[in-house]
């Protein structure tokens, strides 16, 4: 059963979640800056990935994509972060339990909109992290290489702090082609061009 809202109190529903959402700008990442060098935060990263969709969208592997969808997809994606903080791609331990965190964070912060708001929001997170559409699957594609370039631009900053290795990365972020051959073929160059420079450590070797 729908409850009508006035619209005085639709509004208070929203500018209480737009105040809840600043926090994001607390939440700092693994990766650093190019200039500063200080740690991003990640309503920056949502800030760079969403321009990643826009100027790279002609490039996913499925045309035409909904790049208001998507855009809307990568503005709420790390919201949950707020609650759930940020997890490092390589952390296995604290991924086992990503989803499920960030799912009931996402439940509250969603939950402070309006009902058919917070139904659309929900929606759109789910379908990000499901992969199941291209537009999806290009917002995930371009949500993966955006800590790939930054960690190229900041010689391996990230990657050389937690000891990550060439075929570690390359394995993480195999979803990129999925949305974007082109961007996954550039990414693996890059990546072994990170290699050469002594940037990303080389796949270990086996024992004999």
């Amino acid at each position: 059963m729908s409850i009508l809202l006035s619209s005085a109190e639709r509004l208070r529903q929203q500018i209480a979640f737009i105040t809840e959402v600043d926090k994001l700008k607390e939440i700092f990442r693994q990766t650093i800056l190019t200039q500063s060098r200080r740690a991003e935060n990640s309503a920056e990263h949502s800030w760079h990935f969403a321009l990643m969709i826009i100027v790279l969208a002609e490039h996913s592997n499925h045309q035409p994509l909904d790049v208001l969808r998507i855009l809307k997809m990568v503005l709420i994606h790390d919201l949950v972060e707020i609650d759930a903080g940020d997890t490092f791609a390589y952390d296995t331990k604290n991924m086992a339990d990503q989803h499920a965190r960030e799912s009931v964070a996402a439940t509250r912060i969603f939950g402070l909109l309006p009902a058919d708001q917070a139904r659309e929001f929900r929606a759109l997170w789910d379908e990000f992290e499901e992969r199941a559409t291209p537009e999806a699957r290009f917002a995930t594609a371009c949500d993966r290489f955006h800590p790939m370039l930054l960690n190229c631009l900041t010689q391996g900053h990230a990657w050389q702090r937690h000891g990550v290795t060439h075929d570690r990365v390359l394995a993480r972020n195999a979803h990129v082609a999925d949305g974007s051959t082109t961007i996954w073929e550039y990414a693996v160059k890059m990546i072994d061009d990170a290699v050469g420079a002594g940037h990303l450590a080389p796949k270990p070797e086996a024992n004999p």
